[in-house]
This record gives structure tokens, sequence and C-alpha cells, in this order.
């Protein structure tokens, strides 16, 4: 097992609350990307949350049932593991040949991992020439709780499939929505179902990792508290109105208003935080993904809040695709950053 590495002929897959993705590529980096097979299919969060040897068996089926939708035959597949269960830090260390870079740290990984190596999956990848110090060199490096990782190990290759890859979903999600060739750093910001993604990338390398407690789920209990209604009408409202203030009376931009302004208080600070240990370096774009590219108005008012340029991201901007595939994934496309950033594991 790979953590961050691992190549060859594979597809991926991209477990989240209430959906399943998988998506196959062919190509590469250097020639570009083209969808060959991929599956959307919901799932609900009891699925995902049941630890038992049943529901990791339905779970097991759940992602057969996917794979064999999508018509993928490769057993091969790259794997994404949450945020919440992982921990990714970049850190610098003194410039050496590569070969030998690679010898030492890998005696040296120890240092930089929050737990017992004994207790823990670890990995790193060589980044390069530190923008702050040319002699020295940044590396990211990403573990996993080893009793997690085998349960998941375990889970997979039950039915038959063949783990060659496992990565932290903010990589993947950083690689598919990262803005190729830009000056200036770019904040990655995905806003998920529990939880909020964060990867700063300079350089077209990531600099900064987070990920920020609170999620769609906080913001539909404020509403439906707020407005006493059902979660599922308040999950609608904020779907369909956002902060639109001409909407609804004004009543969901007014209590989303409140929440997502410490939400943005939180960029802020990573932007800052960025700024600071990179004299010289700029944010100049926040891209949105999850639920943050889809509820209304939520672009402006977090450029507005962070006074830095914001967009919706797109994370199907390097792949290739049939008008026929593009029907298909019409509601769902921005649904799939993870599943494409792990496909988007460069064979070159």
């Amino acid at each position: 097992m790979n953590l961050l590495h691992g190549v060859g002929d594979f597809f991926s897959l991209d477990i989240g609350t209430n959906s399943m993705r998988i998506v196959q590529l062919s190509g590469g980096s250097q020639r570009g990307w083209s969808l060959q097979k991929f599956a959307y299919v919901p799932i609900t969060p009891q699925l995902t949350q049941d630890s038992s040897d049943l529901g990791k068996k339905r779970l097991g089926e759940a992602i057969l049932g996917a794979v064999n939708q999508a018509g993928i035959k490769t057993k091969n597949i790259a794997v994404g593991l949450p945020a919440s269960k992982t921990f990714t830090s970049i850190v610098e260390t003194e410039t050496l040949p590569e070969k030998e870079l690679k010898k030492a740290f890998k005696y040296e990984i120890d240092k930089y991992v929050p737990m017992a190596m004994s207790d823990a999956k670890a990995d790193y990848t060589i980044l390069g020439p530190s923008p702050n110090d040319p002699a020295k060199t940044e590396v990211l490096v990403s573990s996993v709780a080893k009793d997690y990782a085998e349960n998941v190990m375990e889970m997979i290759e039950k039915t038959g499939l063949n783990i060659v890859a496992m990565e932290p979903e903010p990589l993947a999600m950083a690689r598919a929505l990262n803005i190729p060739g830009a000056i200036d750093a770019t904040m990655i910001v995905d806003f998920g179902e529990n939880s909020t993604d964060l990867v700063i990338t300079f350089k077209d390398q990531p600099r900064l990792v987070r990920s920020v407690p609170g999620g769609l789920t906080v913001l539909v209990k404020a509403v439906a508290n707020g407005l006493n209604i059902r979660e599922d009408q308040a999950r609608q409202y904020i779907l369909k109105f956002g902060l639109d203030q001409n909407q609804a009376e004004g009543q969901v931009f007014r209590i989303l208003n409140t929440h997502l302004d410490s939400f943005a208080s939180e960029l802020t600070k990573s932007v800052r935080f960025f700024q600071t240990k990179y004299l010289g370096g700029k944010v100049g774009g926040i891209v949105l993904s999850g639920y943050a590219g889809v509820i209304p108005l939520l672009t402006e008012f977090i450029e507005t809040k962070t006074n830095v340029p914001t967009m919706k991201g797109n994370p199907w901007q390097l792949v290739r695709t049939t008008t026929e595939q593009q029907r298909m994934l019409m509601n769902v496309a921005s649904e799939f950053a993870v599943a494409i950033g792990l496909s988007e594991r460069s064979n070159d």
C-alpha cells in the first residue's frame, strides 16, 4: 500500500456522505485526460458509518455495484481518505541530492507524524526547493492511523479489488481544481457535508492543508431551527435561495450570514498565515468546490469578506468528455473533484 504513490491502470473511488463517485481516465498530465468510465451512486450516511462486519459487507457490495455500473474491468483502485482521518503537513529539510534526501527522510519521517510509527502508515512527497529559502527543500508528509487504513483495505480487498494507492482527499481535490500555471497562490475550498477541506497551492504545489470543522449540516440545522421547519426543507431553502436577500423575506440570508461570517474569517486567517510564511507570496484567488460551488451568491459573499477574487471550481477543466457524458453528469458534475483528482495521479 502506498499512501501517496501508485501508478498504472486503475480507477478511483470517492466515498462521500450521500454518494459514491467512481472515475477512470485515460491519457496523462502531458497528453491530456479523457473520461473513460464513471459512476455516481447515491448512498445513505448509515451505510458508511456502520463498522460492523455486515455493514462493511454491504458497503463492499455497493462499491462493486458502482464498478459494474461504470463498466470498469481493471481491479486496481485508488481510494480517497477523509481529511478527518489523515494528518498532512509541509515541512522543510536540508537540501540534498534526491537519492540522499530520500534515504535520510525515510528515517526522519517519524518526527513529523503525530503518533507512534507502529500505529501509523505514513508517506511523503518531495515538493522541491522552498520558496522561502533555496537552501531548504519542502516535503509533504501525510499519515493515517494504521487501524483505519487496514480496515479500509480489508473491506475493499474482500470485494476482489486491489488497492494501489490511498491519498488524503484534500490533496486529490486540489489536483483537480488547481489553476495550472497560476503566478499567485490559489486557495481551494471544498465545503462538504460535515467539514470543509482547504488547500493553498503555490507554484503548482500544495503549501497549506487544513480541515475546518463545519459544513452544510451546520447550516441546515441553523435554518431549520431558525425558521422552525424540517431539516430537509431547510436544505432545499439553502440550495435554492442561498444568500439572496430577496428570497424568503431575507430570513434564510440572515441566518446564513451569521454562520458564514465565521467561516469566511477562517479563510482570511489561512490567507494571512500563508502570506506570513511565504514572504512575497500572495493568494490571488479562491476556488470553491462542493456545496460552496452551488449555494447561490456564496461566491460573491466569500469574495466580499476575504477581499480575494473568488470563483466556482471546475474539476473537469483538464478532462475531455463527450456530449453524452456531459448530459449524464449535468446535475452532479461539481461533486467529482476528489474522484477526478485521484484519477489524475500522473503516469507520465
